[in-house]
């Protein structure tokens, strides 16, 4: 029996790296997270073949600029034992990593940006559980139901 297929939207900074980024490497490793709870979200629940909503952040306008799947099950965070990394944890060993990442794979680029304030302006239709909408959410991955995942295409 195969799981279900799960769905996901990942934040990235355009200027660090974007959708046209992932679209010229092809498959890239999702390094750099250091949120527990969004590393928890690769490490325990992503799965490959799971869909992935590519957010640009940090600009303007965010959001949602094409899709990309998981393209392997999590695995240490190489990052976190480069001491000449951004992302470099000193608390993290071999044996007992702290940082767990997933690679995505491009999907496709969408024509246009649905951008978070349309995204805002859905919000009966995705319902009070999508929590990018919701106050004060900085997480750079995010949980999304097939629902809301639909729905979100369908803005494009």
């Amino acid at each position: 029996m195969t799981a279900r297929r799960r769905y996901w939207l990942m934040k990235s900074e355009p200027d660090t790296f974007s959708i046209d980024d992932l679209a010229r490497v092809g498959t890239e490793p999702w390094t750099g997270v250091r949120n527990y709870q969004a590393r928890n979200f690769m490490r325990n629940s992503m799965q490959v073949g799971d869909g992935v909503l590519f957010y640009h952040s940090n600009c303007s306008p965010p959001g949602i600029v094409g899709t990309a799947t998981v393209a392997c099950t999590a695995y240490p965070d190489p990052t976190q034992f480069d001491r000449a990394s951004h992302y470099f944890d000193p608390k993290a060993t071999q044996e007992e990593p702290r940082w767990h990442m997933v690679d995505v794979t491009f999907e496709r680029r969408f024509k246009r940006t649905v951008t978070l304030d349309e995204i805002k302006r859905e919000a009966d239709a995705l319902g009070e559980d999508f929590a990018l909408i919701r106050r004060g959410n900085r997480l750079s991955i995010l949980p999304v139901t097939a629902a809301q995942w639909q729905h979100l295409l369908s803005l494009e």
